[in-house]
């Protein structure tokens, strides 16, 4: 199996697992929604209000698990067709995802646990999921692919932060035990950094050059000893 090959794996494969803890939420929500369940105090505002939730979890989970080929090198470059057709996709799950985030923020009273703090981080990376998307498809109208996958790559880690903050959130539940107000914000802000952090790590490492096919290198060796 070649390198290529193995990150063509390894990468969607770990994208998605990491993204089945939000998607599983969204499913959930999605069902509590259509089966008719109790109204309480935690769900009241989704059932008086439920489209921004709905449109929110079907977006998220799509802008999760198809991105995940986006990170398959080889798969991209077989597929280029495929590659811009799910791009555009995925701008318009993004910036849906986003702008849902962004009212539900906004919009939605807010729970007993989000406090101001939370809500301005949430309001700021929802906000820069947006400008990533924006900067991103506006750099592939000029064909600059170097800025293009740059600001793609931070939009993702940001619209990916529910799963970092599952397991940040999680983390602290069993060490600490139930997060405040405060602790809670901190956490979530956290787990963004994080991503953003893995994202940046992304974005500027070398990049090794692709080594040439075999037929070449054979042609090269050949014309070497004449």
């Amino acid at each position: 199996m070649t390198t290529s090959t193995k990150w063509d794996k390894l990468i969607p494969a770990a994208i998605i697992v990491f993204s089945l803890i939000p998607v599983f939420g969204g499913v959930l929500r999605l069902t509590e929604l259509g089966g008719g369940a109790e109204i309480t105090p935690d769900n009241a505002r989704f059932f008086a209000s439920p489209v921004p939730v709905v449109l929110h979890a079907v977006t998220v989970s799509v802008y999760s698990l198809i991105g995940a080929f986006q990170f398959a090198p080889g798969f991209r470059r077989r597929r280029p067709a495929w590659h811009r057709l799910a791009g555009r996709l995925l701008v318009l799950c993004g910036l849906l995802g986003a702008l849902s985030g962004l009212w539900m923020t906004v919009f939605y009273p807010k729970p007993a646990d989000v406090g101001v703090l939370l809500t301005g981080v949430r309001l700021a990376f929802g906000t820069a999921w947006v400008v990533c998307i924006a900067l991103g498809f506006a750099a592939i109208l000029r064909r600059d692919v170097t800025r293009h996958r740059a600001w793609m790559i931070r939009g993702f880690a940001i619209g990916l932060g529910a799963g970092t903050q599952a397991v940040t959130l999680t983390a602290w539940l069993v060490a600490v035990g139930t997060p405040d107000r405060l602790s809670k914000a901190l956490l979530m802000l956290a787990a963004w950094l994080i991503n953003l952090a893995v994202a940046e790590w992304i974005i500027r490492r070398p990049v090794k050059p692709r080594r040439a096919a075999g037929p070449v290198r054979a042609g090269l060796a050949l014309g070497s000893t004449r």
